[in-house]
């Protein structure tokens, strides 16, 4: 039976990578030297070492379910002086869902999203 999914994204600087991800709300649960173990509330990502990567031509995405006021955590993240994707400005969706999108230094697109 399966319990959860966590999802091994990709970093090219370690150090740049948990910064980033700290502001977000994530702290470590371990830091294995080429691999890297976050958690934020119930989420946990976890990261492997991939120095070789071009963030402009990532392919990796993950969507993160917001449990309640989106807006709020929209706003957050603009504070932080987190770069909103050119796409991802907050917004409705057809699906039902408010969502905005963000790029981490990796390339990695994260998509956060409530279900109205």
């Amino acid at each position: 039976m399966l319990t959860s999914v966590i999802p091994k994204l990709p970093f090219i600087d370690k150090q740049k990578t948990i910064n980033f991800y700290a502001k977000l709300g994530f702290s470590m649960l371990s830091d294995y030297g080429d691999y890297l173990l976050l958690k934020s509330n119930k989420v946990e990502l976890h990261f492997f070492s991939f120095p070789t990567l071009i963030p402009e031509k990532s392919d990796f995405m993950i969507y993160l379910r917001v449990d309640s006021e989106i807006e709020k955590y929209y706003k957050k993240v603009q504070d932080l002086e987190v770069k909103i994707h050119p796409n991802g400005k907050l917004e409705t969706k057809p699906w039902k869902q408010k969502e905005f999108a963000i790029v981490d230094p990796n390339g990695t697109l994260l998509t956060f999203g409530q279900i109205l």
